[in-house]
């Protein structure tokens, strides 16, 4: 019996209604006017400063929350229930035809998505592979050819509700095509584990 085997799959989890409706509320009165940072991805795009938890109640439940994701998705990356703590927080507004460049995220190695508002389809998250993979230099690519898990260079994420909640490897290329829609917000975040251990090689970290 043949048997295809994924090697090596990359984790995504996401998690559906994560964040009750009056914390979603909450989070979207409060930050929505002060997300006053531009970004250089589109003059729609802006977005607030970096936070921590410990800058709003708000965000202290939306931390408290989240952790125990983050401790069932770092068992699955690095094999072991290691504490987390969430390093860094910001809230995103993406007006219409507004769009995130693709990007992954430095200095930590799980990142996260709070959707806070409905979104477009057109305006779903999107995954890539890193444009220095390892793939074959020529590809099979035309519009007779079925993209799949093997051979596609995008995933669009699961259409997201107020609420829902998606965790996945910090390294991971990710976009936000043009938006036409309504005001889109989202509240991203970076986690960082209390440690890791390579065979007695041990560093510590502090969020």
């Amino acid at each position: 019996m043949d048997e295809i085997i994924g090697l090596f799959p990359t984790p995504f989890l996401r998690v559906p209604a994560a964040l009750d409706r009056g914390l979603v509320n909450g989070l979207v009165e409060h930050f929505t006017s002060l997300a006053l940072r531009d970004n250089n991805s589109s003059a729609q795009l802006s977005h607030t400063a970096m936070l921590r938890p410990g800058d709003s109640p708000l965000l202290v439940e939306t931390a408290m929350r989240v952790t125990p994701k983050l401790v069932d998705f770092g068992a699955l990356m690095f094999g072991e229930r290691l504490g987390w703590s969430v390093k860094e927080m910001w809230v995103n507004v993406l007006e219409t035809g507004g769009r995130q460049a693709m990007h992954n995220h430095a200095n930590s190695f799980i990142s996260g998505v709070l959707y806070l508002t409905p979104t477009h389809p057109d305006a779903q998250t999107v995954f890539m592979k890193s444009p220095g993979g390892t793939d074959f230099a020529f590809k099979n690519d035309h519009a007779r050819m079925t993209p799949g898990p093997f051979s596609a260079d995008k995933w669009v994420s699961p259409a997201p509700q107020p609420g829902d909640l998606v965790l996945f490897p910090s390294y991971l290329m990710h976009a936000v095509p043009p938006n036409p829609g309504e005001r889109r917000i989202s509240l991203a975040f970076n986690a960082i584990p209390t440690r890791l251990d390579s065979w007695g090689y041990t560093i510590a970290f502090s969020g």
